[in-house]
């Protein structure tokens, strides 16, 4: 099989079980997006929900985060993975919103990043989610699904997969491309026992042939 065939499987797979793919957090606008997906960083998308209702109710907007107290902000997050750093970065980035691009959420990844805790990761995500810009981000679920399945061969950073990944995605494919990946390993290509079985990719996944034919020969 070539790696256009695996493709055009995969694609055709995920277009008839997952058309309407999505981020599972919750958001209102692109403040409340941008916040989810700082706070996303290391921590599940069901705990950032628990977390943010509390926080926007605090801070609906990005003038009022500029203005929080990092003691008061952190009592809010500290359920979160890092909420020293992440109580900072999202005080920072408020008052950089507000001061340098007028208090509103920039749409370039360029200026995105240039916001204190907003990598390239998160960058794309906003971009591709708000804006439907052909921006891939790949997180650790889209770079271990990836490298399973065959999309990817030998990417040894997110950046080396994003780039082989984009070079056989249409533009217009990649938006949803991103959803497609992280939730099929948050629920099936799970990091340890994916549940192969259950798996619609298996008959062109590199990993499932690979173990499958090693337990073969083992037995």
């Amino acid at each position: 099989m070539t790696i256009a065939q695996r493709y055009q499987f995969v694609i055709a797979y995920f277009q008839k079980n997952a058309p309407d793919a999505e981020s599972e957090l919750n958001y209102g606008n692109a403040y409340e997006l941008l916040v989810a997906v700082m706070l996303s960083a290391q921590c599940t998308d069901k705990r950032v929900n628990l977390t943010t209702p509390s926080l926007f109710k605090a801070y609906p907007d990005i003038a009022s985060l500029a203005r929080a107290r990092f003691s008061d902000l952190h009592t809010l997050v500290k359920s979160i993975s890092y909420p020293n750093s992440k109580s900072r970065h999202l005080i920072a980035m408020a008052k950089m919103v507000r001061d340098e691009f007028g208090g509103e959420i920039p749409s370039r990844v360029e200026d995105l990043i240039r916001l204190p805790g907003v990598g390239r990761k998160t960058a794309h995500v906003i971009t591709s989610v708000l804006y439907g810009q052909p921006n891939l981000a790949v997180d650790t679920h889209v770079f271990r699904v990836a490298a399973r399945i065959g999309l990817t061969r030998g990417a040894k950073n997110p950046l080396q997969a994003e780039k082989q990944l984009r070079s056989h995605l249409k533009p217009g494919i990649i938006p949803i491309a991103h959803h497609w990946l992280i939730l099929h390993g948050r629920y099936i290509c799970t990091a340890r026992n994916p549940k192969c079985p259950q798996c619609g990719l298996k008959k062109v996944c590199a990993y499932y042939h690979k173990t499958n034919l090693g337990k073969s020969i083992a037995s």
